[in-house]
């Protein structure tokens, strides 16, 4: 059985001997929360975490995660490069050429701020399903992960990955071991390329304010009918927005509008998922409130019933 607190113990003795300065990219979620949290441990203030604004984030995620650093006392630099990531998006539609850019400006902000900050060494909140989906070797390549096999051979930093060898569960209860509060160690997962991957086919700054209010709907409306006990609270919950319009009606006038689809799933270490069963009256108020709100532009909303396999978590 897998000890989180052995675990805990022996990460922190072994990233003791690093030496120099190091930095960490931290996006919020839990994964390289607590990478960051046990680098820290080890070698104190020699740690330096980066937070990068992708412009790709969930409504108001930027600023939360920079509280949430305060709050568990992690030295976070926040970084915008939002236009970087952004500009260099525009036309591509194939997934993984996106996933690609994206890791490629990943390395080129942290290589100019590892200089900045005259780090050593490098760690990375990888986790054993972030290798695996990237493939090598025998193994197919299902999608490619930003902090996986794109760092340069000449970086130029020590990598550090504390977590590599564990599964989403067993990160959440190492969490747990370090005594974060379950908003920190329970939240639910983002992608690393954020919402580039929920946006399909090409990223423009109007899809992406689409996709970004519709997924605050699904979350806002998911975790209120799981406190009133309407329904569990999947592991994964979001909105996508499709690359397909229909035809509509907004009052008595013909519309043509955008498709965003709901999806929520129920996983334990990321590699396989089912379908959650969302009740239809709450599915109902989603449909509702992203029609409402996004009028102009969205007319229909769909619920995906698919597991993985055979599909994925995220669309993209």
């Amino acid at each position: 059985m897998f000890d989180a607190a052995k675990f805990v113990e022996s990460k922190v003795s072994e990233l003791h001997a690093l030496q120099g300065k190091g930095i960490i990219a931290v996006s919020g979620g839990v994964d390289s929360t607590v990478a960051a949290i046990i680098a820290q441990r080890a070698v104190g203030d020699h740690l330096q975490c980066v937070f990068v604004d992708t412009g790709l984030l969930r409504k108001g995620e930027a600023a939360q995660a920079m509280k949430n650093f305060a709050v568990l006392g992690l030295n976070a630099k926040k970084v915008d490069a939002s236009q970087r990531f952004i500009s260099a998006l525009e036309g591509v539609e194939e997934p993984e050429k996106k996933r690609k850019i994206i890791g490629e400006i990943f390395i080129r902000v942290f290589e100019e701020e590892a200089r900045a900050c005259g780090a050593h060494w490098l760690v990375q909140g990888t986790i054993a399903p972030d290798w695996l989906e990237s493939g090598s070797g025998a193994r197919d390549n299902i999608k490619s992960h930003h902090n996986v096999g794109g760092l340069p051979e000449k970086f130029g930093l020590k990598l550090v990955e504390p977590l590599r060898d564990l599964y989403k569960d067993e990160v959440r209860a190492v969490g747990r071991a370090l005594g974060l509060a379950e908003e920190f160690y329970g939240r639910q997962p983002f992608p690393g390329p954020g919402l580039a991957v929920r946006v399909l086919g090409e990223v423009t700054e109007e899809k992406l304010g689409m996709v970004r209010e519709a997924c605050a709907v699904v979350e806002e409306e998911i975790e209120a009918a799981a406190r009133r006990g309407e329904c569990a609270r999947p592991w994964q919950y979001y909105a996508a927005l499709l690359p397909v319009r229909s035809v509509g009606v907004q009052g008595d006038k013909r519309a043509y509008g955008w498709t965003i689809v709901v999806r929520a799933v129920d996983s334990g270490d990321a590699l396989t998922a089912t379908c959650s069963e969302i009740p239809h009256a709450v599915l109902k108020r989603i449909s509702v409130r992203i029609c409402n709100g996004l009028k102009a532009s969205v007319n229909r909303v769909v619920f995906d019933l698919t597991d993985k396999p055979p599909g994925t978590i995220e669309w993209e």
